[in-house]
């Protein structure tokens, strides 16, 4: 159902910062006449829709030249918002962008709050929810695999999939209540609990496939956070820096140097890490490290996933056997590091696969990167042919469906 509004918004399209070009849309029953009143060439409330005109935008009141122009003329309802639609083509100083926004606002223009355009798509009927959470999942994805998740969105695939889920469960409803209301009539399918079940069951089973790959969309989209842990002075900055393919953190012989979290992004196999550089864990009698001791202990309980360095020219001792059971319950890599040297460490009493590097040679990363990719996705890394919603309202609303889904079978049972 479409919602008529009164006011014609304006908002600048594109990044307010230098640039070649820059955008500025309106939107609303006036947007053509607001434009045509600053703009100096053809009448643009004559013209056809989707049609661009050169001009130039004037000033309101002096009718002074502030740029040269294409103006894109888009009549509803064939549009984004299916309402009158400009977008003005300028030159993209930030003093320019500006004059012109601030003389369509005097012309009669209201500023547009942040994603109003989308907002008013969806009210007026020209996408549903699900396609307006999908435009800012594409403006917010920071890998390929982001984008995809979000194009299917926008597609309107994951509308279809929880159409089609809802269609099922309205035609066993529909049923249900036929057979309750007519049951003298002979022609219409009589559905006991046991035919039920299995269709129940079905649904139901496709509902935690949807939120099972909803955890690994979570992480497509919005990252993975890693926590980088170890002992003191065993790389763990190195191998920050080796992922990130620049010298981010500082790194000396010194134990200690780090001493606070720091964060990094970085894409791998197109996959984005949230990396946290913790402090070496160790007891200390110094205050600031023992901060960044305790930070480096709570980033451990708030990772996705945590890696593990060890330096193997060391041998293996209390402290890191220790370390180890603080992150053996949670989704792990050991790193051996410092493999340029001779391992003297006793890796076996880990029991667990290790990757070995050498932070200080560039070495091993490859192998890293795809055992990161492994223990948190196991063969899901790539987009595939399935639905993946992402979306925490979405994932909650299909939580929501399963509980009610579970309540239904219990009853059946």
């Amino acid at each position: 159902m479409e919602k008529r509004f009164e006011e014609t918004i304006v908002g600048i399209a594109t990044g307010v910062s230098k640039g070649a070009i820059s955008i500025v849309r309106l939107s609303g029953d006036d947007a053509i006449k607001i434009a045509n009143s600053v703009f100096k060439g053809k009448n643009l409330e004559k013209q056809e829709s989707h049609t661009v005109s050169y001009g130039h935008i004037v000033d309101y009141n002096t009718k002074e030249v502030i740029d040269e122009v294409l103006v894109s003329i888009f009549k509803a309802p064939r549009t984004y918002t299916k309402e009158n639609v400009v977008e003005i083509n300028c030159h993209g100083g930030i003093f320019v962008t500006n004059q012109i926004y601030e003389n369509l606002l005097i012309a009669g223009a209201k500023p547009a709050e942040p994603g109003e355009f989308t907002k008013r798509a969806f009210l007026n009927g020209r996408i549903d929810l699900t396609k307006a959470e999908a435009v800012m999942d594409i403006i917010d994805a920071e890998n390929k695999n982001a984008v995809k998740l979000a194009n299917a969105g926008l597609s309107g695939k994951i509308a279809n999939t929880i159409r089609n889920l809802r269609q099922d469960v309205v035609n066993i409803l529909a049923v249900i209540s036929v057979n309750i209301d007519y049951p003298e009539y002979d022609d219409v399918e009589e559905l006991t609990n046991n035919e039920l079940l299995p269709k129940l069951k079905e649904i139901k089973e496709y509902l935690e496939k949807l939120l099972e790959n909803s955890k690994s969309a979570k992480y497509l989209k919005d990252g993975i956070d890693v926590s980088i842990i170890g002992k003191p002075n065993v790389g763990k900055s190195s191998l920050l820096n080796l992922l990130l393919g620049e010298s981010r953190a500082i790194v000396t012989d010194i134990p200690g140097t780090t001493r606070d979290v720091i964060e990094a992004k970085v894409n791998i196999n197109n996959i984005t890490l949230n990396l946290l550089d913790t402090a070496g864990i160790r007891n200390t009698s110094d205050i600031v490290e023992q901060i960044g001791v305790e930070k480096a202990k709570e980033s451990i309980n708030k990772a996705d996933l945590v890696l593990m360095v060890i330096d193997i020219s060391k041998e293996i001792d209390e402290s890191d056997l220790s370390l180890y059971n603080m992150v053996s319950e949670k989704p792990h890599v050991l790193v051996a590091n410092k493999s340029d040297l001779e391992c003297v460490a006793d890796l076996s009493l880990y029991n667990k696969e290790v990757v070995y590097i050498s932070a200080l040679n560039s070495t091993g990363l490859e192998e890293l990167e795809n055992k990161i990719t492994s223990v948190i996705f196991g063969e899901k890394a790539q987009i595939k042919d399935a639905t993946y919603i992402s979306n925490a309202r979405q994932v909650a609303k299909l939580n929501e469906a399963l509980i009610a889904l579970n309540v239904a079978i219990q009853k059946c049972n």
